[in-house]
C-alpha cells in the first residue's frame, strides 16, 4: 500500500489529519467495491464492503480525529501522520 504524507506530496489540506484521510480516500477509490460496482466510497463504507486495509485506516482516522477533542492530548500530540 501506497502512503503520502502531507509534506511529500503537498496536500492543499494541512489539517492534522489529512495524510490518513488522502491514504484512505486513495485505498477506497482503489477497491474493487468503487471500480467493479461503480458505487461512491461513501456507500461502500456504509455497506462494509471494503478491504481490511481500508478498513484499518478508517478506524486510524476516527482515532486521529477523536484524538482532536481529546483535552489530554493536547499535550502528547495528536495520533496519526
Amino acid at each position: 500500500m501506497v502512503t503520502f504524507a502531507p509534506d511529500e506530496v503537498g496536500l492543499a489540506d494541512k489539517s492534522p489529519c489529512a495524510g490518513i484521510r488522502a491514504d484512505l480516500k486513495i485505498c477506497l477509490l482503489a477497491s474493487d467495491c468503487c471500480k467493479k460496482d461503480k458505487k461512491t466510497p461513501r456507500e461502500c463504507l456504509r455497506d462494509g464492503v471494503v478491504p481490511m486495509e481500508c478498513a484499518q485506516l478508517r478506524q486510524t482516522f476516527f482515532e486521529c480525529k477523536r484524538s482532536l477533542l481529546d483535552n489530554r492530548r493536547r499535550f502528547r500530540g495528536h495520533k496519526g501522520y
